[in-house]
């Protein structure tokens, strides 16, 4: 697609969030394709409790929340280390959000101990030029990971991610350290769909500061 804003008008650093099953890793690398950006990705698969937190969620949240939690302050301060405001990026996570899932996964004990971890790491994020927060359903979530048949998600239940799309709520209706989009997918295909991949990347390019909604009806092809 051809971008109407000139390079020095474009963001600088994107982040883009959402739900498991919400297509935002997707998303961001297309549209990192798009800006001729570099892409910052969690990669989950590496994550050796993953498996085991979705078969017994209690037993092994812990362990997978300290996993994800290292990695995200280690692939930021990569991005400091190599100069954040050189290089152009888009984000598959905001590094806040992490307490997001611990909060929803560990007890009151693991929890001291993952805030006492948190407040002794050094961390110094940057703040993102514009956060895309993608929000659907649960029931189109749960349609969306059945379809993608990655094989540890599809015992992931309709009460964890419940659970975890009210949790995104509410963090981001208090978020604002950043401009906001939130962008309601439910009725669009931001992967395969052009014309409602484009029309989505001309509207957050108008995002320049404060907080808005984005709901699309579906293009009728």
């Amino acid at each position: 697609m051809k971008l109407m804003l000139p390079p020095s008008e474009l963001p600088r650093y994107v982040a883009v969030e959402g739900p498991i099953g919400v297509g935002k890793t997707t998303f961001t690398k297309r549209l990192a394709q798009t800006l001729n950006y570099e892409t910052v990705l969690e990669a989950p698969e590496a994550n050796p409790f993953l498996e085991r937190f979705y078969q017994n969620r209690r037993q092994a949240a812990l362990p997978t929340q300290l996993f994800f939690l290292f990695e995200r302050v280690r692939q930021i301060q990569e991005l400091r280390q190599g100069d954040m405001f050189e290089p152009v990026r888009v984000a598959d996570f905001l590094l806040e959000k992490d307490r997001l899932f611990a909060e929803i996964n560990l007890d009151k004990d693991e929890m001291k101990l993952y805030e006492n971890i948190y407040d002794h790491l050094t961390i110094n994020a940057p703040s993102p030029d514009l956060v895309v927060y993608l929000q659907a359903p649960v029931s189109v979530l749960r349609e969306r990971i059945e379809k993608r048949g990655i094989g540890y998600e599809q015992s992931i239940d309709r009460g964890y991610l419940t659970e975890l799309t009210e949790a995104y709520t509410k963090f981001f209706h208090f978020y604002d350290a950043s401009p906001l989009l939130i962008v309601n997918t439910a009725d669009i295909d931001l992967v395969s769909n052009d014309q409602d991949y484009e029309e989505l990347v001309n509207f957050l390019l108008s995002v320049k500061s404060g907080r808005h909604y984005y709901n699309p009806k579906p293009s009728i092809i």
